[in-house]
């Protein structure tokens, strides 16, 4: 049985996810950094999974962690947003933003693709943002993060390429989660072409296409935005 681990499981997006894996018979590594409750309820639900806790800024204890499992599929999902114009930013904002994305995805995949590199095989999806791609007012934080991740993505591709490691990302525009329940909807789906905003499950097919099928696509990011970015 293949293995997967998602960074931040317990998020609306990152729980799509793993749903998807498991449906398409994965043992699921259920990261959770404090909330432990929900892991254990998803795990609970998912018969072939397991939860598995750590701050992913915490490279000590996330190599103590990943060590001794070999993954064939790994998601950095894992992040924050901290909105605000750049003037009135505090250094923190910016800080714990990119932290999370860039540090904790570099976190992450390092002590994962070790054991990628020595099976000669893998698959790394990672989760940006299609703020990384165009930038957007209010998210200079979240931007220089997820296109930080992006251009980590396509560096890393080329790296790894040789021993059958496969690494892309996803980049979402506006998806129900926790990110997006206070914005007004109905004013920014019109700026959508397909006049609505994204699904998590949307999300996950498109994570489990690139992991799984997309067999000769790598250094890739998938745009799922609703045609908003284009």
């Amino acid at each position: 049985m293949k293995k997967v681990l998602i960074t931040g499981s317990t998020g609306s997006i990152g729980e799509a996810i793993a749903r998807e894996f498991h449906r398409k018979g994965y043992f699921v590594y259920l990261h959770y950094r404090s909330d432990e409750n929900r892991a254990l309820e998803l795990s609970d639900e998912l018969e072939n999974s397991e939860i598995i806790g750590f701050d992913i800024l915490d490279r000590d204890d996330v190599g103590l962690k990943l060590a001794n499992i070999d993954f064939d599929v790994l998601v950095n999902n894992a992040g924050i947003t901290k909105d605000k114009l750049f003037f009135w930013m505090s250094d923190d904002e910016w800080q714990s933003v990119i932290d999370t994305s860039v540090n904790g995805t570099y976190n992450v995949t390092k002590a994962v693709i070790k054991n990628m590199i020595t099976q000669k095989s893998g698959s790394i999806v990672n989760v940006a943002s299609v703020s990384g791609l165009v930038g957007n007012m209010g998210q200079t934080n979240y931007s220089a993060a997820k296109g930080a991740m992006i251009a980590f993505t396509k560096a890393l591709a080329l790296e790894v390429a040789r021993y059958k490691i496969r690494v892309n990302a996803v980049a979402p525009g506006l998806i129900e989660s926790e990110m997006t329940k206070d914005l007004d909807i109905k004013s920014i789906k019109k700026d959508i072409p397909l006049r609505r905003i994204g699904k998590p499950q949307e999300v996950a097919e498109c994570v489990f296409f690139l992991a799984e099928k997309a067999s000769f696509v790598t250094a890739e990011v998938l745009n799922i935005s609703g045609g908003m970015v284009r």
